[in-house]
């Protein structure tokens, strides 16, 4: 992935304006109202030239849309793919499937075979969704469970049936605490090799073997990343959003990263580390999205067409995490999504609508949950409260910024150093020093997922942890409605609770640095519960104090709406760890009505959506004042990747001659010198010449111009597309030398005496988007944004001057923003 590539020059297909009799397009366009009306003027040009290129081409056509897919089944195999690490032509291809659309439209009435096949084009994409949903809840299920299973290894077995979890092997038991004091049929490892449950012989023992299991299961997850899928390691949303965005990346939603990442995932869970495994379930469901396109020809073989799908699958992917569907589809919208049309909206919500079912039958945690740390509140919230509410969002939001300037940090640091040559040797020394600081506190030992369900709880009658040890004035045979009314009500906390502070500061300060060097090793690792468990101990700890400050001021005017009477003031902690959960993971990510919706759905109640609100716009806002970019947008920028991002603006005044290529370039002091462009012309030049251009370039695509003295544009034509013709020509086309004249035109000269012509009209692209010199780079970047280009061709009255691709905006940003313009890897 940190491969450099050369600046390239990709085709496109589309265009503003046909100008006289050569086809030279002009930049200036009329205004448009809306992105989908530029999007359907550009697609419905570009048909328009196929029709009308292939009326012009063939005598008995029935319609000139027959004969452009006649003409497209004649194109020798490999024609208009992408090669990897390259952007895609959306423009291109969602025409391809319009003019697929229309033929199969047209052949309808033909017979009984064509109506079931036009059935199937309008049914294919609602089914192929449905099994990337069910796909995505099977995998959620057995992952979920295995990692259940595997964390509850590391401090014990089930020895009448060690298959079972903890909690499965303890059902038949009405009270288990932390220590497993009442279940007899879960063994330690002490009890295993004949010690005892306590003492401190048995301490060290299974101190001692948690450290091994968590080490054996992070290098078993490192071993597998690094053997059968480089590709699956850390959360995988900042690829997603690339490859959403139009970027081809070969292999990444691959089946081998699917079942790497699966079982990664388990192993990376079950060793204690300081990550998630819902991030990585949406790289989990984009695999499954990708895998299934491919049984339908409409999906697999558009790459735009199959980002709808991958769409639908991030959808999915969330569902099954937070057991969130409707949050699913707003996170795909808000967050990963580029291109996202309204029947896109419709099929993410049945794809995670199918994959919350499915997991809910499986029922991986027996809870009729579809989350472990679902819970359901009905104390009402006050006022008053908004102000520990803000406080907690402003404290996301300076966590969030501190922890994404930290992480890259390091990141960064690993990318330029030795470091990044030993991956395992890191993932060892990281999980030895996470199981060796986690085990001697009951907080980090604990799963992450366990750590947030007890700290989003309530504290009831039932509950005798530290973390609920108020003094209650009630003994437990007065079973009355007062007595439980006291249990559940605030009161003073007792020495357990002091404890339990002590403890929860401590894994506070340890889960807010340990996460830093944990995100990023090559192991499938993922943010969102690290970041809610910070903020869920943030908020459980304010949520007491402010509950403490009530109870001893419980007859301030102030609190007066708080409290019945001395005795019964209605503070919930636990709500508090919610909101601080929602706040942190807003810092790290900067995401706002998803993030709201996703926790409202796991608190099961629509009453605390103020304050949730309250919270995640607070920490958007301090984390934006402190550094713009969320932390996939900040890996993304890490890794070089070509994302534009559309939420940001482009406020300076440069124009298309100061960007294009080439031109005489200023970086700071240093003047650079870009070589001459190189350009085919359109009847003049033999194959020698045409490979002799290719070899000695390695420019993705190269423009067509009427001749090098007039430099009138044609058209454009892809380096792949060019290759593959000319050696299919060669061994399969009788006549076709080194000495034949390649054509991009109808018109061919044909000489007896000479070599027999190479005609390549069908693989050119008549109709490239091109712009004029004096075009501002204001509109140019909307233009890369909003019509998903991948490169755009610079005229001055005509005549060719040079291109610009989506790298060179990108640099030329990033250099506007004093940043390294060569950050910017891939094209």
């Amino acid at each position: 992935m940190s491969k450099s590539m050369e600046d390239s020059m990709n085709r496109n297909s589309s265009n503003m304006r046909r100008e006289g009799a050569n086809g030279n397009v002009d930049g200036r366009h009329s205004a448009v109202s809306t992105d989908d009306e530029l999007l359907d003027i550009r697609t419905g040009a570009l048909e328009h030239w196929h029709d009308s290129d292939e009326e012009e081409t063939s005598k008995n056509l029935n319609s000139s849309s027959s004969n452009l897919m006649d003409t497209l089944d004649d194109l020798p195999p490999g024609i208009g793919q992408y090669e990897d690490f390259h952007t895609i032509d959306w423009l291109r291809d969602i025409a391809r499937d319009r003019m697929r659309h229309r033929h199969i439209i047209k052949n309808k009435q033909d017979g009984i075979w064509e109506k079931v096949k036009s059935a199937h084009d309008a049914w294919s994409g609602w089914v192929c969704v449905l099994l990337v949903g069910v796909a995505a809840g099977l995998c959620a299920g057995i992952i979920d469970i295995g990692a259940t299973w595997m964390s509850d290894l590391k401090e014990g077995i089930c020895a009448e049936a060690f298959w079972l979890n903890r909690e499965q092997c303890c059902w038949s038991v009405s009270k288990v605490d932390i220590d497993d004091e009442y279940c007899l049929q879960w063994k330690t490892w002490s009890e295993m090799f004949g010690g005892s449950r306590s003492g401190a012989g048995s301490y060290v023992v299974t101190y001692f073997l948690y450290m091994v299991w968590a080490i054996l299961f992070a290098l078993l997850a490192a071993l597998f990343v690094r053997v059968f899928a480089p590709y699956a390691c850390g959360s995988g949303i900042p690829e997603i959003k690339t490859i959403l965005s139009g970027f081809i990346i070969r292999g990444y939603l691959g089946k081998w990263t699917l079942l790497t990442k699966s079982v990664g995932m388990m192993l990376a869970v079950s060793a204690g580390l300081s990550l998630g495994k819902e991030g990585p379930f949406v790289h989990v469901a984009s695999c499954c999205g990708n895998i299934f396109s491919y049984l339908f020809p409409k999906y697999g073989t558009n790459e735009a067409k199959k980002r709808e799908i991958l769409s639908a699958a991030s959808a999915a992917g969330v569902s099954v995490a937070f057991g969130a569907p409707i949050g699913g589809v707003l996170f795909s919208l808000e967050e990963v999504s580029y291109y996202f049309p309204l029947k896109t909206l419709w099929r993410s919500f049945f794809c995670a609508l199918a994959a919350a079912f499915v997991l809910r039958s499986i029922n991986p945690f027996g809870n009729d949950h579809l989350v472990m740390f679902y819970v359901e509140y009905n104390e009402p919230w006050y006022i008053q409260e908004l102000i520990p509410f803000v406080l907690i969002g402003v404290l996301g939001g300076l966590y969030g910024s501190f922890f994404i300037k930290a992480n890259i940090a390091w990141c960064r640091y690993r990318k330029n150093s030795r470091l990044g040559n030993y991956p395992i040797i890191e993932v060892l020394v990281v999980t030895f020093v996470t199981a060796l600081l986690s085990y001697p506190n009951q907080y980090t030992r604990l799963n992450t997922s366990e750590l947030i369900k007890m700290l989003v709880g309530r504290c009831g009658p039932e509950d005798d942890t530290d973390l609920c040890d108020y003094k209650r004035n009630y003994s437990s045979h007065q079973m009355n409605e007062t007595y439980l009314k006291s249990m559940t009500s605030s009161t003073v906390i007792g020495d357990g609770v002091y404890k339990a502070l002590w403890m929860l500061a401590l894994a506070l300060v340890f889960k807010g640095i340990i996460t830093i060097f944990t995100f990023g090793i090559k192991i499938p690792s993922g943010l969102f519960i690290p970041s809610m468990a910070v903020g869920a101990i943030m908020g459980r700890m304010i949520g007491i104090g402010v509950e403490q400050i009530v109870v001893a001021n419980h007859d301030n005017p102030f609190f007066e709406n708080m409290c019945e009477s001395k005795q019964f003031c209605r503070i919930t902690p636990g709500l508090y760890a919610m909101v601080g959960a929602a706040a942190a993971l807003g810092g790290v990510t900067r995401m706002t009505v998803s993030l709201v919706v996703i926790m409202f759905e796991l608190t099961g109640g629509l009453q605390y959506i103020v304050p949730l609100m309250v919270a995640s716009m607070t920490s958007k806002w301090v984390g934006d004042a402190l550094g713009k970019e969320g932390i996939y947008d900040a890996h993304i920028q890490l890794n070089g990747y070509p994302y534009l991002d559309s939420k940001e603006e482009f406020t300076h005044t440069t124009l298309a001659s100061d960007v294009m290529r080439p031109r005489c370039a200023r970086y700071g002091s240093a003047v650079r010198n870009d070589p001459p462009l190189s350009v085919i012309t359109q009847d003049s030049m033999t194959v020698e010449e045409v490979e002799h251009v290719m070899k000695s370039t390695s420019h993705n695509g190269f423009p067509v111009i009427v001749s090098r003295e007039s430099q009138y544009l044609v058209g454009f034509v892809l380096r792949r597309d060019l290759n593959l013709a000319i050696s299919n020509a060669l061994k399969l086309q009788d006549g076709i030398v080194y000495n034949s004249i390649v054509y991009f035109t109808n018109h061919v000269t044909e000489n007896p005496n000479d070599p027999a012509p190479l005609k390549l009209r069908k693989i050119i692209d008549m109709a490239p988007v091109t712009i004029t010199d004096q075009t501002p780079m204001e509109m140019v970047v909307e233009m890369f944004r909003k019509l998903g280009l991948r490169q755009t061709l610079v005229t001055h009255k005509g005549r060719l001057l040079g291109i610009l691709t989506k790298k060179d905006v990108l640099r030329h940003i990033a250099h506007l923003e004093n940043q390294d313009p060569e950050s910017i890897l891939f094209n």
